[in-house]
């Protein structure tokens, strides 16, 4: 792994963190609970993909990666359909 290849992971880090800053601090929670539920899920299920193929190296190994991108998946789903589950009814 290189030296630009990290800076690169961290700098997209530190864009997904100031997004997901900038959509709490937007007040989108009161008119949009949903779509801005779905956001936040989107976001953190990026940085947990940035930090599993850059900072553990999973990009090397393809087979691992995807085990781990299908479990991150569904356990992101999972999340989601419980956050969404009050907001249905």
């Amino acid at each position: 792994m290189t030296r630009r290849s990290l800076l690169i992971a961290w700098a997209l880090l530190v864009v997904l963190s100031l997004g997901s800053t900038l959509l709490s601090l937007s007040g989108v929670w009161v008119q949009w609970p949903v779509a801005a539920g779905v956001a936040v899920m989107a976001l953190a299920w990026q940085k947990a993909r940035i930090i599993l193929a850059q900072y553990l190296q999973l990009a090397q190994a393809p087979s691992w990666r995807r085990g781990f991108d299908v479990a991150l998946t569904a356990l992101c789903l999972l999340m989601l359909g419980l956050y969404l589950a009050p907001l249905i009814t």
